[in-house]
């Protein structure tokens, strides 16, 4: 069964770390993890009532059945592959990563691809040198009951000057409501190195299920000197289930980061993705799109914190809002003094399909330094008359050009994924939640 947060702390994390026979050195941080999760409190996202939220429930330690082969991996999964994912590939099922296929070329040159849970062991330093340094188990309660609790994971190493072709695809699987589901993604890319990685999270409860399931994620890429990531995410999950994201990337000198990210979960968001521009001449491009149906809650957070000299930084998000759906879309661009010549824009953007929906764009700019540019664009609004109009002169239905307006207002990003297989799948995701 479920247990409430409260019961939680530094023995109960020791004793789980202990179960799953973890190294000493990681035992010992779940107990500091525990006992962090006892005593912060819980994140207060502008405008969105968190404490609201059913998030003191963390579910039992459930682990998928492991599978040798790709053919041997659960219908529910496997119908969530896209048919050209071939390549690179890690599943994890409720609690613990069940598959892994990595193709032998890529081990030869170093390419490493694991659970985290595993990697501890394997790859320890690197693991240590890097697990939660972006995302600190001690920002808020939540932060620290994943530091404690997280399970099955990602760990990605992509060896000096190794470019991968081959998009790298994680899929993200729960359909057991009890179950620990909170997943560590751990990308490091080490200098001018090259990789795309793709992150499916999914789930397949029991029709009529009144248990909350509550993923609570995280994500960590260091991209080095000169190394270049991109970040595709797509999540489409239950409306029962409770969606905290919580995505950070450190950028050394003339590194580079993209966030490709389709926010389409059926229940509530909180989600922050932040990029740390640390190095001189670093660059981060992000790109965000929500749909809100029903009565989700959404806080959707942006960030971008440049300290690098020349740096520069772009973020786009788009929602569009269906019934009474509630988003809350704050973007942040931080120039911290001394990162002269930076550069960093921001645009958010809401489309209202709905009288009742409901979307707030607060675009942010925090400058501390002169020699910068940074500006900032946000609208609230509703599907352009002046283009329904044109498009229903050529003898297309309002609903088919409401239609095309919206999937041409989203397409900014839903055709950056790097994927075709999962590009066809998000259409067919945004086809359900638009209707």
């Amino acid at each position: 069964m479920s247990t409430p947060t409260t019961s939680f702390g530094r023995e109960a994390a020791a004793a789980l770390a202990r179960s799953k026979n973890e190294p000493s050195w990681l035992v010992a941080w779940r107990e500091e993890a525990g006992e962090l999760a006892q005593t912060l409190e819980l994140p207060k996202p502008e405008k969105t009532p968190i404490h609201r939220w059913t998030l003191d429930q963390y579910g039992t330690y459930r682990p998928g059945a492991s599978a040798a082969a790709k053919a041997e991996l659960p219908a529910s999964i496997a119908a969530l592959l896209p048919t050209d994912a071939n390549g690179p590939l890690i599943v994890q099922h409720n609690s613990s990563v069940t598959f892994i296929h990595l193709p032998e070329e890529l081990k030869a040159k170093g390419v490493v691809l694991s659970s985290l849970e595993e990697a501890a062991r394997t790859h320890e330093k690197l693991v240590q040198d890097h697990l939660m340094t972006a995302y600190g188990k001690d920002e808020h309660k939540l932060s620290a009951l994943h530091a404690a609790l997280w399970n099955g994971g990602v760990f990605l190493y992509i060896p000096k000057n190794v470019e991968i072709e081959e998009p790298i695809q994680a899929l993200i699987f729960a359909d057991d409501a009890e179950a620990t589901f909170m997943p560590h993604i751990l990308v490091v890319a080490d200098t001018n190195s090259r990789v795309s990685f793709v992150e499916q999270a999914a789930t397949a409860l029991e029709s009529g299920n009144t248990t909350t399931l509550l993923l609570n994620g995280a994500v960590e890429i260091f991209s080095k000197a000169g190394a270049h990531v991109r970040y595709a995410s797509v999540h489409h999950m239950d409306e029962s289930v409770i969606d905290v994201s919580y995505r950070r990337a450190i950028l050394d000198n003339d590194a580079r980061v993209e966030w490709i990210i389709g926010e389409l979960h059926n229940g509530n968001i909180l989600t922050d993705t932040k990029s740390i521009l640390k190095g001189n001449g670093s660059n981060s491009d992000a790109k965000i799109i929500s749909v809100g149906t029903g009565s989700q809650r959404m806080s959707l957070t942006t960030q971008a914190v440049h300290f690098g000299r020349g740096s520069e930084s772009d973020m786009i998000t788009r929602a569009v809002m269906k019934e009474e759906a509630t988003a809350i879309i704050n973007g942040i661009t931080k120039i911290e003094h001394g990162a002269t010549k930076a550069n960093g824009q921001q645009t958010e953007r809401v489309l209202m399909l709905s009288p009742k929906a409901r979307g707030d764009a607060n675009p942010i700019l925090l400058i501390d330094e002169d020699d910068v540019k940074a500006g900032h664009a946000a609208s609230v609004g509703q599907v352009n008359a002046d283009q329904v109009y044109y498009l229903m002169s050529r003898g297309i239905s309002r609903k088919e050009a409401e239609r095309l307006i919206i999937h041409g207002f989203l397409d900014p990003v839903v055709s950056e994924i790097p994927l075709e297989g999962l590009r066809e799948q998000l259409h067919r995701i945004l086809e359900r939640k638009l209707g």
